[in-house]
């Protein structure tokens, strides 16, 4: 029988609740580590880097391997699905950097969705657009100003999306993956345009992203992909503090002549591809941002057993900010010298546009 509470038992102050565990202690976050490329098959790869979670601070080491022969580049061992949503998710408490932050930000600076959007404009107004990976449809947003007459829609795995439709941002929300089978039946064959805006980095499977993205385009429309370069001597030069490579977030990095490769493979035409228009200019600035906070006092974070002491996190706190200016800096370095290496080996992104194979004519 239990026993009666007492006066002295319901005063008696509650114990703090406890902190967010370490992922590791309840669910399995990485798969097995792979021995062989998952693009071309290889098993000679090579180690890019190890390093933790330097943007979230959130526990865990990783490991980005490359292939010799293709020069795929990819998480390994990658992270579960379980692994995946507690590192994306958005944690209460979290610790977030100012700095880092501000440079994320130019990569989704609407001058930027501006100017992929404008992109298009050659191949005339599309009936409809369909944007992956499309978040809160800012994209589509930007793009309605050069194709008012378009119908977007668009996919996210995450509530994002409904907030989207709601925006009138786009008109069709579809909740979850592109490879998902139930959204893959909705859109197939719908699409005169789809979007990959640097979304295939974040696929577990980027090649079969890319094929559930053809099956939504109708015969003769275009695919339009913007992602990192894994062979930008900038991630040679920097290593773990190239912002792009954003571990545990991004999961494959895929060198333009294989992806040229694949979509001439799946019979597409390539239009265009090149670096110059979507090279982002934030090298310098995120190699800072993240070396900054990396050097300061540890912050606090909810998966902490013991938080740091008060002073400490008020010191870390002045000393971010005081860094914004040697950030700033860099990023103006960036940015003068973009012009001369959106045309070299140092550009960190490139473009392609693809027209899918026009529908065969029955004689």
């Amino acid at each position: 029988m239990t026993a009666p509470s007492t006066p002295a038992a319901a005063s008696r102050p509650k114990a703090p609740a406890p902190r967010s565990a370490h992922p590791h202690a309840s669910v399995k976050v990485h798969e097995p580590r792979r021995d062989d490329c998952p693009w071309c098959g290889s098993a000679r790869l090579r180690n890019r880097l190890r390093t933790g979670d330097l943007r979230r601070h959130r526990p865990g080491l990783f490991t980005v391997d490359e292939c010799r022969d293709c020069g795929h580049t990819f998480q390994n061992p990658r992270l579960t699905p379980e692994g995946l949503a507690f590192y994306r998710r958005a944690v209460p408490g979290a610790p977030r950097d100012p700095a880092t932050e501000g440079v994320l930000a130019l990569r989704a600076a609407r001058r930027r969705r501006r100017s992929t959007a404008r992109a298009m404009l050659r191949f005339g107004e599309p009936e409809s657009w369909l944007d992956v990976g499309t978040g809160y449809g800012r994209f589509p947003e930007t793009a309605r100003e050069f194709f008012p007459y378009t119908a977007f829609d668009g996919t996210d795995p995450t509530a994002r999306i409904e907030r989207a439709r709601l925006l009138e941002r786009v008109e069709e929300a579809h909740r979850g993956a592109l490879t998902d089978p139930h959204v893959r039946d909705r859109v197939a064959g719908r699409y005169d345009v789809v979007s990959l805006l640097h979304h295939l980095e974040h696929t577990p499977d980027p090649r079969a992203e890319l094929g559930a993205a053809l099956d939504a385009l109708r015969p003769g429309g275009y695919l339009l992909i913007e992602t990192l370069d894994p062979r930008c001597v900038f991630a040679a030069l920097l290593g773990r503090w190239w912002l792009p490579y954003d571990q545990p977030r991004r999961l494959h990095l895929l060198p333009l002549t294989n992806l040229r490769a694949e979509l001439g493979e799946r019979g597409c035409e390539i239009v265009t591809a090149g670096h110059r228009a979507a090279h982002v200019p934030h090298d310098l600035a995120g190699a800072a941002a993240l070396a900054l906070s990396h050097a300061l006092p540890a912050p606090d974070t909810p998966w902490r057993a013991i938080p740091p002491a008060p002073a400490r996190q008020h010191l870390r706190t002045v000393l971010l900010y005081a860094g914004i200016p040697l950030v700033a800096a860099a990023g103006a370095v960036d940015l003068a010298l973009a012009p001369a290496l959106r045309r070299t080996p140092f550009a960190n992104a490139y473009r392609v546009i693809a027209r899918k194979p026009p529908a065969e004519r029955r004689g």
